[in-house]
């Protein structure tokens, strides 16, 4: 993949197309899920914690709702389920936690299964839900990863009920002084310690490659528009390196 910007879809080197890119993405999340959530905190210093904490609290209204139908999108092993659960009454109607990757979706249900979650292996770009079926779609660190990110939200505004809001977590990339360090750290530093520690060199050459050809987050809220979601906002995270997409489905 090259640094300049794919706007439609993420694309492993060597992906021809979505299908390719599609079957890479989940070879290489099953690939790395025994060591990721240690990576993940290594990697991140921890502050991964932290953000899906902010983004579970941004949701906490609806998610105390014992009725509100919640699914967590792209689950991987399941911190962004745990967070979303922290807000849940007891009773509650229980999250859905959905991966396309078993590997790492087996390791999520060892977390969440007992807290009210209820684990399903799917594909983000063809969910097996009613139109309309949920009050909040969450995905943290994942919607960067589909092979087609208009597709991918027509699919989330489908599912959400009227009034339905969508929270999207993910990287950016930062601008100045701060932007160029986190790039060096990025593409240089990230993907050896990655590979040392996981044993695989391909996951952690695709990730500073997928953020680069994500979308910014202007051309991102302009497509959640063109979908039809309206309400579209963008909460920068640790001065730019991730942030929060927030969207709400019409009542009308």
């Amino acid at each position: 993949m090259s640094g300049a910007k794919s706007n439609t879809g993420a694309r492993p080197q060597g992906a021809a197309s979505e299908q390719d890119a599609a079957a890479a993405v989940q070879a290489m999340f099953d690939a790395i899920a025994p060591r990721y959530d240690l990576l993940n905190h290594v990697l991140s210093l921890n502050i991964d914690r932290l953000w899906w904490w902010r983004t579970a609290r941004r949701f906490r209204t609806v998610l105390r709702r014992g009725d509100a139908r919640v699914l967590d999108l792209c689950c991987g092993t399941g911190d962004m389920t745990m967070a979303l659960l922290r807000h849940r009454p007891k009773g509650a109607v229980p999250v859905l936690a959905a991966d396309f990757s078993h590997g790492m979706l087996v390791r999520g249900a060892r977390k969440f299964t007992r807290h009210g979650a209820v684990a399903i292996e799917a594909d983000a770009m063809q969910l097996p839900l009613a139109d309309g079926s949920l009050d909040l779609l969450t995905t943290a660190f994942g919607f960067r990863n589909l092979r087609n990110y208009q597709a991918g939200l027509a699919e989330f505004y489908r599912v959400l009920a009227p009034g339905g809001q969508l929270g999207i977590l993910d990287f950016a990339e930062p601008g100045g002084l701060l932007g160029a360090l986190y790039r060096f750290y990025f593409r240089h530093v990230l993907p050896r310690i990655g590979t040392r520690i996981s044993g695989a060199s391909g996951p952690y050459a695709y990730l500073p490659a997928s953020v680069g050809g994500f979308p910014a987050p202007p051309a991102l809220m302009q497509q959640m528009r063109e979908i039809g979601f309206g309400e579209v906002t963008w909460t920068r995270y640790s001065f730019g390196i991730a942030g929060l997409y927030v969207a709400r489905k019409p009542r009308a």
